[in-house]
């Protein structure tokens, strides 16, 4: 089992729209980065946990955990060229871009702020979210730091 972070703004993709999905399950479209990308196709394995963070927002956190709930398949929107995540260069016989599917678990009771997080740097050294020029919006978490960021769950007075 691995553990992950996923991104997303709740603007385009909130944690309460995850709730509100059929089956509080969705797929994880739309990712154009190389790296995240192999994640998602190589590493991620249905069952694996996530913690599901909000990014660009007055005050970007953790605000819930879902769960890998299926292998990596080409992301569809890619050949679409009406959707704002259309690659020309992707072809449906050779795809360039994988989603997968996650589910909803549970909305955390507060929450986990990123300044909470880095306030807890020296717990959390190699934790990705807190290096320096990491943008990436899928990023595997160690099972340590995986723990310990949700140990912050009950200390945060964030509400979610």
């Amino acid at each position: 089992m691995r553990y992950w972070l996923m991104k997303s703004e709740p603007d385009e993709f909130s944690f309460a729209d995850l709730w509100n999905a059929p089956g509080r399950r969705t797929h994880w479209d739309g990712v154009r980065n190389y790296q995240a990308r192999n994640f998602m196709r190589d590493d991620m394995k249905p069952g694996d946990p996530v913690l599901y963070y909000h990014s660009n927002t007055d005050i970007p956190g953790i605000v819930g955990l879902a769960e890998v709930c299926s292998e990596s398949y080409p992301d569809h929107t890619a050949f679409d060229p009406n959707d704002k995540h259309f690659d020309a260069k992707s072809d449906p016989e050779n795809p360039r871009w994988m989603m997968v599917d996650i589910s909803y678990k549970r909305k955390l009771k507060n929450k986990i702020s990123l300044a909470q997080i880095k306030a807890h740097a020296d717990k959390l050294e190699g934790f990705a979210l807190i290096r320096r020029g990491n943008r990436l919006s899928v990023m595997p978490v160690d099972k340590n730091h995986f723990n310990f960021v949700l140990s912050l769950e009950s200390a945060s007075r964030e509400s979610s």
